[in-house]
């Protein structure tokens, strides 16, 4: 038997996503045509959704995501990263560098995890937090390479002193995950990665996708 849903919910959750999925908002007209209802109940749809201020309007009356969907995102990173753990620390330790869970803020990469090796002599400090932009740097670039080939196997990404300079970076995305948009890797002092690191890299990146579904 199939559960009773809320239409009126549905028709709100689907304005945010549509919205989401633009980069320069939509009218009132557009969403009614896109959700195939009058445009008074895109009104109060919208209505609903700014007194929550999950959206908002410019000044040319076009439909926007708001700042509340951003305090609800900042939520899912915690359970992400709780998720992401057990993988980084293993890749952590196998490899001997500093692991990290890397996901999509607007246009940066933001590392929301950050797992250390506890057995080097020496190891590249990377914290949580830490911000940079999706083309630069191993986590940033394996995110557009999956972005690239969403429907293949865009293997891993190397980078060398593009962020830290004497530092080598190994990153492959989150593949499969719905609504995470992501990449796991390794950053190491070397002038270059070694070649078992990357496939390694990829394996993590396929347990913590595991994970998160």
């Amino acid at each position: 038997m199939t559960a009773e849903t809320s239409q009126t919910l549905d028709r709100g959750l689907r304005v945010l996503k549509l919205l989401a999925d633009t980069d320069h908002g939509l009218t009132v007209t557009e969403l009614s045509n896109k959700l195939g209802v009058n445009r008074t109940v895109v009104y109060r749809l919208l209505a609903t959704l700014e007194q929550h201020a999950l959206v908002r309007r410019d000044l040319g009356g076009r439909a926007r995501v708001g700042l509340g969907v951003l305090r609800l995102g900042r939520q899912v990173h915690p359970l992400v990263r709780e998720a992401a753990l057990p993988a980084l620390r293993a890749l952590a330790e196998d490899i001997g560098a500093t692991a990290h869970l890397t996901l999509v803020d607007g246009t940066e990469a933001l590392a929301v995890a950050v797992v250390e090796p506890t057995w080097t002599d020496y190891h590249v400090a990377y914290r949580a937090g830490f911000r940079h932009p999706l083309d630069r740097g191993a986590a940033g670039k394996a995110i557009l390479s999956a972005r690239q080939s969403p429907s293949g196997d865009p293997g891993y990404t190397l980078t060398h002193g593009e962020l830290e300079a004497g530092a080598s970076g190994a990153a492959a995305p989150l593949v499969g995950v719905t609504g995470v948009e992501g990449s796991v890797g390794v950053v190491m002092l070397a002038d270059a990665v070694p070649e078992r690191v990357g496939q390694r890299v990829v394996d993590a990146a396929r347990e913590v996708a595991e994970a998160l579904r």
